[in-house]
C-alpha cells in the first residue's frame, strides 16, 4: 500500500472530484425524481409505466449508457453527471411512491379535517412522516452512485476512478487499490451517515 501513502495529495483531490460527481448526479436525479414520484403516488395509473421506463433505463449496462451520454454530450464531466443522474431514476422514483403510500390514511385526514389545504398537508404532514422511508431509498441511490462514479476516470472526468484505470491500464494492482479503497470507504461512511439521519428522523416522527 505504499503508492496509496505516498500519493495521498492526489487520493484526496480526486476523492473530492468523486464526491462532486455523486453530489450532481444526485442533484440532477432528484430534480426529476421527487416530481415524478410525487406524480405517481397521486395517480396511481402512472407509477406501472414509470418505474417501468426508470427499470429500463437501470438495466443498461453502465458502460453501454456512458458510450451513449458521451455522443451527445462528449468526453468529462457532464456525460457522468447524466449517467449517475439517469441511473438514481429508478430508486428514487419508487423511494417516493413508497414513502407516500406508507403514510397511515387517518393522518391526512386528519390533517384535512383540521382545515389544512394540499399544500400544507403535503408538506406539514405528509413529507415528514414520508421522510424516514424516503431517506432509506436516497441512501440505496447514493452508494449505488459513488460505485458507479468511478466511470469517471474512463472519460476523463476525474474521480477516485482515474486511479482504478491507471492502474489496470498498466497492471499496476497498488494504483488499482489506492483508488478502490477510498471509493469503497466513502461508500461504507455515506450509508453510515444516511443511517444515523435515517433513524434520528424516524424517532423526531415517532415522538
Amino acid at each position: 500500500m505504499s503508492y496509496l501513502w505516498t500519493h495521498l495529495p492526489l487520493i484526496a483531490q480526486l476523492t473530492g472530484e468523486h464526491v462532486r460527481l455523486v453530489l450532481c448526479g444526485l442533484a440532477i436525479a432528484l430534480a426529476a425524481a421527487l416530481p415524478l414520484g410525487v406524480a405517481a403516488a397521486r395517480k396511481p395509473a402512472l407509477e406501472t409505466p414509470m418505474l417501468a421506463a426508470a427499470g429500463a433505463v437501470y438495466t443498461i449496462p453502465s458502460l453501454a449508457l456512458l458510450a451513449l451520454a458521451v455522443q451527445y454530450a462528449g468526453l468529462g464531466f457532464w456525460s457522468v453527471v447524466a449517467v449517475l443522474a439517469a441511473y438514481a431514476q429508478f430508486v428514487l422514483i419508487r423511494a417516493v411512491t413508497t414513502a407516500l403510500a406508507s403514510i397511515p390514511a387517518r393522518h391526512a385526514e386528519a390533517a384535512e379535517g383540521l382545515g389544512m389545504t394540499a399544500a400544507q398537508r403535503f408538506f406539514r404532514v405528509e413529507v415528514p412522516l414520508a421522510m424516514p422511508v424516503f431517506l432509506g431509498g436516497l441512501r440505496v441511490a447514493t452508494v449505488a452512485l459513488i460505485a458507479i462514479a468511478t466511470l469517471g476516470g474512463y472519460v476523463g472526468a476525474g474521480g477516485l476512478g482515474t486511479e482504478i484505470f491507471y492502474g489496470l491500464s498498466r497492471q499496476y494492482p497498488e494504483q488499482t487499490l489506492a483508488g478502490s479503497i477510498p471509493a469503497a470507504l466513502l461508500a461504507i461512511a455515506a450509508d453510515a451517515a444516511f443511517r444515523f439521519w435515517e433513524r434520528g428522523v424516524r424517532l423526531r416522527v415517532t415522538e
